[in-house]
């Protein structure tokens, strides 16, 4: 029996519709330069705080992102090496084709 059954297919589905979003590819690639605050991804992106901890919330649910607080603020990072390959890998086939 194969391992990719409805529901295997159903969550990998929901991480490409995240992934799907150009928003949410653009806090990917910020973080890749490490780890960030909302006020700084924000900045770095020219988008409000809202709009970035509103995307960031959707990236963390899906586990893509994670958050470590310090005092009031939390800063962000990719959750593991994963995130920055299924990234750069995708980015590789867009630039190379």
């Amino acid at each position: 029996m194969s391992t990719f059954d409805e529901h295997t297919a159903a969550h990998l589905a929901d991480l490409f519709a995240t992934l799907g979003d150009s928003s949410r590819l653009r806090v990917i690639e910020c973080l890749l330069g490490g780890e960030r605050s909302v006020g700084q991804t924000a900045t770095l992106l020219g988008m409000s705080e809202s709009a970035v901890s509103h995307q960031l919330q959707r990236l963390r649910l899906m586990r893509l992102v994670r958050g470590r607080k310090v005092g009031r603020k939390i800063y962000y990072s990719l959750d593991d090496d994963h995130v920055s390959r299924l990234f750069l890998l995708g980015l590789d086939h867009i630039v190379h084709g």
